[in-house]
């Protein structure tokens, strides 16, 4: 599989960056490697405590400054192709003051991406005019960033399906005497099976399942137990799959605790609601209200503890955040987890999450493996 799209893709993301540079009176944007330059170049360098970053000027031809130590992973990517100039720099030299001199000595206003690691932001506020603006690139591109193109669609929805393919295997891993770690081994092959790496895993029984980042221990399964396993890869070009789907050891319900059973239909209406409610127009916040009010009309609200969702893409956790106070609105292009979850201390918890994608006219479920306790 190809690990980037065509070159021209990448372009005119770039071409589109600079009119929103410009839209918004910046001089440029300072992009560092994470899944924003990976975005704009396809670039996942990783260059430690080097100095690295794209720099887009509002006009003219974007800069991308670089260790040349690391000038073979340049040569096999597909920023050669771009309209970009490569910097490369040595050890010895000093990049900060080549992007400080770019822009010549007047006073600035630049946008940073959150990448760029403090220690680099710094170095380079020293080195600017006295009155230079810096402003978070994320907030001034976040339209360019948050609402995915239709490739980048079909790479979210693929690894939806990858990953959907994986929990279809999992009731089987389940297996009383089998251990949380035992089952997780074999999760993490099955999930390799589809995806190019593993970003997590958890297995979380009983109690472990009341903890949402448990991971996995060496607790033994017992017939009847309640497990709620959360597992994500990376896929394609660099997109991400994350789904939560809620089991019990053996499959039989017929034991189960009835607090459990009522506990998993609020769940289940309110996941369902939460996903109905997902339209253009709708604030992030308002997702999480429907999902946060019907949990809390049947008396489980203390015990939903995080956020209903965040947005998946190139990053695992990025916007838009479905939470109380988030006000975005949301567009079609938009992907995003909705996954509101109960959690009981001390005896068990369960969780559902679907990544959703905002639709013209409401939204698009890209996880369809069942729902339902099983």
């Amino acid at each position: 599989m190809n690990p980037h799209f065509p070159a021209h893709l990448y372009a005119s993301r770039i071409t589109r960056a600079q009119s929103l540079i410009r839209a918004n009176s910046l001089d440029a944007v300072i992009v560092a490697p994470g899944a924003q330059l990976a975005y704009l170049c396809s670039s996942w360098m990783s260059t430690h405590e080097r100095f690295c970053a794209l720099v887009i000027p509002a006009h003219g031809e974007p800069q991308f400054y670089y260790p040349a130590v690391d000038r073979a992973e340049i040569e096999t990517s597909v920023i050669q192709d771009l309209p970009v100039r490569l910097v490369p720099w040595e050890d010895g030299h000093n990049p900060h003051q080549m992007v400080v001199d770019y822009f010549g000595r007047q006073p600035i206003r630049l946008g940073i991406s959150d990448d760029l690691k403090a220690s680099h932001l710094l170095r380079l506020q020293q080195l600017s005019a006295p009155q230079s603006e810096w402003v978070s690139a994320t907030v001034i591109l976040k339209e360019l960033f948050i609402a995915k193109d239709e490739a980048e669609i079909a790479q979210v929805r693929s690894a939806g399906q990858a990953i959907d393919r994986v929990h279809a295997k999992i009731p089987e891993l389940l297996r009383p005497g089998r251990t949380e770690r035992e089952v997780a081994t074999d999760i993490n092959a099955l999930i390799l099976e589809e995806h190019s790496a593993v970003d997590f895993i958890i297995v979380g029984s009983m109690a472990n399942g009341a903890n949402p980042h448990h991971n996995y221990s060496d607790r033994k399964l017992c017939a009847g137990d309640v497990v709620v396993v959360d597992i994500g890869g990376t896929f394609g070009v660099g997109y991400h799959s994350d789904c939560t789907r809620t089991y019990i050891v053996g499959g039989n319900l017929d034991h189960l605790d009835p607090l459990m059973h009522e506990l998993y239909e609020v769940l289940y209406l309110a996941q369902d609601a939460a996903v109905a409610a997902v339209k253009p127009g709708a604030k992030a916040q308002e997702i999480d209200a429907v999902a946060r009010t019907a949990i809390s009309s049947r008396g489980f609200g203390e015990y939903f503890i995080h956020r209903t969702g965040h947005g998946i893409g190139l990053s695992t956790h990025e916007e838009p955040y479905i939470m109380a106070g988030n006000d975005l609105i949301l567009e079609p292009g938009m992907t995003f987890s909705v996954e509101p979850g109960i959690y009981i201390p001390g005896r068990f918890g369960a969780r559902i999450e679907d990544i959703v994608l905002v639709t013209d006219k409401g939204c698009e479920r890209l996880n369809n493996q069942p729902r339902t306790l099983r």
